[in-house]
């Protein structure tokens, strides 16, 4: 490829005529006319395709949304493991990798949704209200608990499409709705549970049929030699590995990437928006429906005022993980590594024997440290692009 360099404006230039003659004849002399390229022609190099490019691996891990939460978790477990002596014992990592799969199946897919560009503040109490709608169906029923639980989803699904679809018809900031839908189904767990059993607990269920197999499903203890591990870890990773395949191996995913970064731009180049955003409350409501399920059969009964707070929490999760609170930025997998981050720093407070107390402050602490650090690790990214 070639390019002539102007040297002024020739129209105007005198002479014009008499230099463009004088290239012609040069050309003819050595054959056709036009055939010798022109003196001061430069090529050009051809640039290469961007995501052929060879980087090396400091670089692409510099490109990683998580790299910031795992050398915060890398450090964490370090000084937990010199500061406290039972935090390295089996028992107490079992414990620490349960506490942090409670956390992590929700913060799962509300990292989705946040690189969605939108928020969810009724995952809290979304929890106990699949929890509460499984229990109490079951027993005034006097149905097998399997209906509760299917029951349970379905109304489950319905707040998680109402969230979405609301979103998508009203326009309101997810903020507002959801905040509308965290106040309503606090009202509803208390006010139903009350009219319901009497009190603000759900009656027991362990002795009615189906319950030993839906807890074997949603609250059983797998043995891994001479560690317990609860079921619920299986259901984070298996979370974990589906969310990533979606938002890096289809379609769907790179839809999640368009809406966070700008819904115009997405639409404009036909990503269905509603429908994406839809899916996404959809994902935030199924993991409810788990974390429900959970909290039910591990416990038996229900108290209809948990959950108030815990939406902080799994967003406090994503964000450590990496998660932009604009939108468009993050992983599954980084979401994940803030779950496990809150489940060392709750145990490690306890195994250090520190007041715990002081558990709320460091976690604010923790999640400023690590947003300025994955502030910093992404515009070195940047920088290196």
């Amino acid at each position: 490829m070639t390019v002539t360099t102007p040297s002024g404006n020739q129209d105007n230039q005198p002479g014009n005529q008499s230099n463009q003659s004088n290239q012609s004849n040069q050309g003819d002399k050595g054959g056709k006319a036009g055939s010798a390229a022109p003196q001061d022609a430069v090529p050009l190099p051809e640039k290469a395709d961007e995501r052929l490019v060879h980087r090396p691996l400091p670089v692409r891990l510099l490109r990683r949304p998580e790299l910031g939460a795992v050398v915060g978790a890398i450090a964490l477990f370090v000084f937990f493991a010199l500061v406290a002596d039972s935090f390295l014992r089996p028992s107490s990592l079992s414990t620490v990798l349960y506490f942090s799969s409670t956390l992590g199946i929700m913060a799962v897919p509300v990292a989705l949704l946040m690189i969605g560009g939108e928020f969810d503040l009724s995952t809290g109490v979304m929890v106990t209200s699949s929890a509460l709608a499984s229990s109490m169906f079951s027993y005034q029923m006097t149905a097998n608990t399997w209906v509760g639980v299917g029951v349970s989803l379905l109304v489950t699904l319905a707040i998680g499409f109402f969230n979405g679809f609301m979103l998508s018809r009203t326009k309101l900031p997810s903020f507002i709705i959801t905040l509308g839908t965290f106040l309503m189904l606090t009202g509803l767990n208390l006010g139903l549970t009350k009219l319901i059993s009497g009190t603000v607990t759900t009656k027991s269920i362990s002795d009615m049929e189906g319950f030993d197999s839906a807890k074997a499903v949603f609250a059983s203890t797998l043995t891994l030699g001479s560690v317990d591990l609860q079921i619920t870890i299986v259901w984070w990773l298996a979370l974990i590995a589906v969310a990533t395949w979606i938002l890096l191996r289809t379609n769907a995913g790179n839809w999640i990437f368009a809406v966070g970064g700008g819904v115009d731009a997405a639409r404009a180049v036909g990503v269905p928006v509603a429908r994406t955003k839809i899916g996404l409350y959809l994902g935030v409501a199924f993991a409810a429906w788990i974390s429900g399920q959970h909290l039910l059969f591990n416990y038996d009964t229900v108290q209809s005022g948990e959950g108030v707070g815990n939406e902080l929490i799994y967003i406090a999760a994503a964000v450590i993980g990496g998660c932009l609170l604009t939108g468009g930025y993050g992983s599954a997998v980084g979401a994940a590594v803030g779950a496990l981050i809150f489940g060392m720093a709750n145990k490690g407070i306890i195994y250090a024997q520190w007041d715990p107390d002081w558990f709320k402050f460091f976690l604010g602490a923790m999640l400023l440290l690590a947003t300025l650090l994955n502030a910093w690790i992404r515009k070195r990214a940047e920088a290196t692009r």
